[in-house]
């Protein structure tokens, strides 16, 4: 029996290929969906004796896929990056500072625990507590961000933060055995503050 592939080939086309389409739109619509969904919130700045000090919170950036992936054994990293800019009015806003740092949380199987890492602070949490891990891996609280010593009186300043975090930060071999964890990806929009500091 001779198989017609001018036929194979018609319902490919006619029955596979739209049905791939399909799955496709709705799997970059959820994307674009989980993307919309994490935000910054609880954005604000303080200081203390000797420096300015920020703190905010990236809301609704954990899903269930994410959970699920980080207890079987799938590190998730949180990216965050922080711009400081001195406004000007003839010229554009002059950078000042720029900073990028990471929070990392793994899953111990065997201690039921999660470990976060946070660059910024220099230290590890750990916490037997789903919700606990998650406060640590989205809040920044207390990031010292300029000196004091370097703010000009009565100058006007734009701090802007975001947040991300994106597939690049699996293992390689995990892009191919779990092919849509972009799904889990966002990037927050960025979020400004205008100060204007009289010292």
């Amino acid at each position: 029996m001779k198989f017609n592939f001018n036929i194979s080939r018609h319902l490919y086309c006619f029955l596979f290929l739209p049905l791939f389409l399909c799955m496709l739109t709705n799997l970059l619509q959820a994307r674009t969906l989980y993307a919309q969904d994490a935000t910054i919130t609880d954005f604000t700045v303080s200081n203390s004796e000797s420096q300015l000090i920020l703190y905010f919170t990236v809301a609704d950036c954990f899903t269930e896929d994410m959970e699920a992936a980080i207890h079987n054994g799938i590190p998730a990293t949180f990216t965050f990056y922080v711009d400081i800019y001195r406004k000007r009015s003839s010229w554009p806003d002059k950078k000042i500072r720029k900073y990028e740092f990471n929070h990392i949380m793994e899953f111990d199987s065997l201690k039921k625990e999660y470990r976060i890492q946070r660059d910024e602070k220099g230290d590890s949490k750990m916490t037997a507590s789903l919700d606990d891990a998650k406060i640590f891996m989205s809040e920044i609280n207390g990031f010292k961000v300029l000196p004091l010593e370097e703010i000009e009186p009565n100058a006007s300043y734009r701090i802007r933060v975001k947040a991300t975090l994106t597939r690049k930060t699996l293992p390689l071999y995990f892009h191919y055995l779990i092919p849509f964890t972009s799904l889990w990806d966002f990037e927050t929009e960025w979020h400004e503050l205008t100060l204007h500091l009289a010292l």
